[in-house]
């Protein structure tokens, strides 16, 4: 299934101001295209994913609401050097004054997917998903996260207030974990999730125990999940209600994924699409 993206009223708001801080008081070059329309295309110019498209209209139409935008590759789909992505029609002077931004976050976003498509794809036939974390670009998190998705990875947490995940700190304010979970079950909505990070095997017990709904096994060895995640899964079959605990395993660095993978957890979260990826180039063509 195909991502998806929502253009909401935040969403759009930041692509006026991120166009906004390029145009500045307006683009001094405008006056040689004044009256003129134009046709251009995007290129790929490097092997990867592509992602971002989708913002070029709403970018457009901000400078020509009458500017025409023909997608010829999907978002997601993996593309070559020289591969044609995208046409577009209107005014001369928008098309030039648009370029840039619209390249800037599409070569961004298709560089975190093709990132993510290389490690996705190391996992293949596992059953174990690749999803992203919180270390994002301020400003950037709705689409960053969306090209994860579009690389095939899964999202986990959007922000602070849709899943509680509870860490070291967390558990030692609080007095231990069953006291944090506890608190953050009797205040929450009932649709939030409580997570539990676990940095040693009797944290891990004690999150299921406490009815934690997903446990974060930080920086565990292969070895020791092996071990420790089929105890956690027949603990938390035996609690009340036999709710399921999520497992997912943090700190694995992408040579370690098949070994991770073996463990039997159900995620493996990392940043490195993100945090480590380089810009997919792509390119703007002007037709004559």
């Amino acid at each position: 299934m195909a991502a998806s993206l929502a253009l909401t009223p935040q969403l759009r708001a930041q692509l006026e101001a991120w166009l906004a801080e390029d145009l500045g008081r307006g683009d001094l070059s405008a006056p040689a295209l004044q009256g003129c329309a134009g046709r251009a295309h995007w290129l790929a110019k490097a092997e990867g994913r592509f992602c971002g498209g989708v913002l070029l209209e709403p970018l457009l139409h901000q400078l020509d609401p009458k500017a025409q935008v023909r997608l010829l590759v999907a978002e997601g789909a993996p593309v070559m050097p020289g591969q044609r992505l995208l046409e577009l029609e209107g005014s001369a002077a928008a098309l030039v004054a648009v370029e840039r931004t619209a390249l800037n976050l599409a070569m961004r976003l298709s560089g975190i997917a093709t990132a993510t498509a290389v490690l996705v794809a190391e996992l293949a036939g596992t059953g174990v998903q690749l999803a992203d974390t919180r270390k994002t670009t301020p400003g950037l998190r709705v689409l960053e996260k969306y090209a994860v998705r579009c690389g095939g990875g899964v999202n986990h947490r959007m922000g602070l207030d849709d899943a509680a995940m509870l860490k070291e700190n967390h558990l030692a304010w609080a007095g231990g974990v069953r006291a944090a979970v506890l608190a953050v079950q009797a205040s929450a909505p009932w649709p939030a999730r409580v997570i539990v990070e676990a940095e040693t095997e009797q944290q891990a017990f004690e999150a299921v125990d406490a009815g934690a709904d997903g446990v974060l096994l930080d920086e565990f060895s292969p070895e020791a999940l092996l071990a420790l995640v089929p105890q956690l899964r027949q603990r938390a079959a035996s609690r009340a209600g036999a709710a399921p605990v999520v497992l997912e395993a943090s700190g694995v660095q992408p040579e370690q994924l098949a070994a991770y993978a073996a463990t039997g957890i159900d995620l493996i979260s990392t940043s490195a699409p993100v945090t480590r990826s380089r810009w997919l180039d792509l390119s703007m063509r002007f037709d004559a």
